[in-house]
């Protein structure tokens, strides 16, 4: 196998020199803060498309205005690094990109303090989830973080605790995901997902003030739906029984792509198969990343000088 590289400190290393030290701040305490990029190949073209990268450098560089910190690079910079390493990496399959950006500093204590580190890795990745049927899911029994505790809208990797205790329960009792609630019992989002619903022709999803990720696949979903699909996409709370009458329901995200779901908590949704509103946003999203459509190409940067 060819050497896979990191992109750590400034450099390009190879991945098995690409270490930290266990007195690290953000392995001791969750101090990072990360983004999910999907890299696309097209065995047409034999290209890899990364999937809205700026987005996901821009959502970075807002959670690090949370966190106290300060971006060692621009978004251009973290952009160029990145499309090198891919390159350096020469993928021929759909590729998962990591970029974090940690407490560097080897010191006891949870205060932001200190200097930022940032790197980026690479590696294979299909289907987060089986999106090939719906998904049987739950709503869980723990709450979302709330944006006055750990702020959902900041990728922070210690908010990911919450994520794990989600998924992890829905997966032992069965489920293929879960659906969490606010702390005031409304729903929010998936265990590391974005929601829709479908209700009379109408896509239905949480507001970003609902203490949810601001997806970028969510808003990949919600400008096609409205733009291709003539579907008008509404913003607002969600009661738990609107799961058990609506007529479709899918998830979106990095990960999870476009997930249909067609069963909550034991009861089906719609008629309990994948509806045709979630089939034709799934079958054009899955077209628009490996850059068959030249109406959104702006969003898929190639990697490779064909």
């Amino acid at each position: 196998m060819t050497t896979q590289y990191v992109f750590m400190d400034g450099e390009f290393v190879p991945e098995e020199n690409a270490k930290i030290s266990v007195k690290t701040h953000a392995f001791l305490y969750g101090t990072s803060i990360f983004e999910g990029i999907r890299g696309y190949w097209n065995e047409d073209h034999k290209q890899i498309y990364v999937f809205r990268m700026r987005e996901h450098f821009e959502r970075m560089h807002n959670s690090a205005k949370i966190m106290h910190m300060k971006p060692p690079y621009s978004v251009k910079e973290m952009c160029d690094f990145t499309v090198e390493l891919v390159k350096k990496n020469a993928p021929q399959s759909d590729t998962y990109i990591r970029p974090t950006m940690y407490k560097g500093e080897c010191t006891i204590g949870p205060k932001l303090l200190g200097k930022d580190s940032f790197l980026v890795f690479t590696a294979p990745l299909g289907n987060y989830v089986d999106i090939t049927k719906g998904l049987s899911i739950c709503v869980s029994n723990w709450r979302r973080l709330d944006d006055n505790a750990i702020p959902p809208r900041a990728k922070v990797g210690g908010a990911y605790a919450n994520t794990a205790l989600i998924i992890t329960d829905a997966l032992k009792a069965g489920f293929d995901e879960a659906l969490t609630l606010s702390h005031d019992g409304h729903i929010t989002e998936g265990s590391a997902m974005n929601f829709y619903l479908v209700q009379n022709g109408k896509l239905i999803t949480t507001k970003i003030t609902d203490n949810i990720l601001v997806g970028i696949t969510r808003d990949t979903v919600k400008q096609m739906a409205e733009q291709e699909f003539g579907l008008e996409v509404i913003e607002r709370e969600i009661d738990r029984t609107e799961l058990y009458i609506s007529d479709e329901a899918f998830f979106c995200g990095t990960g999870a792509q476009v997930s249909p779901i067609t069963s909550i908590d034991h009861r089906p949704v719609g008629n309990g198969q994948i509806g045709p509103i979630t089939q034709k946003i799934q079958d054009l999203y899955f077209e628009i990343v490996r850059g068959k459509v030249e109406k959104y190409k702006h969003w898929c940067t190639p990697i490779y000088d064909n």
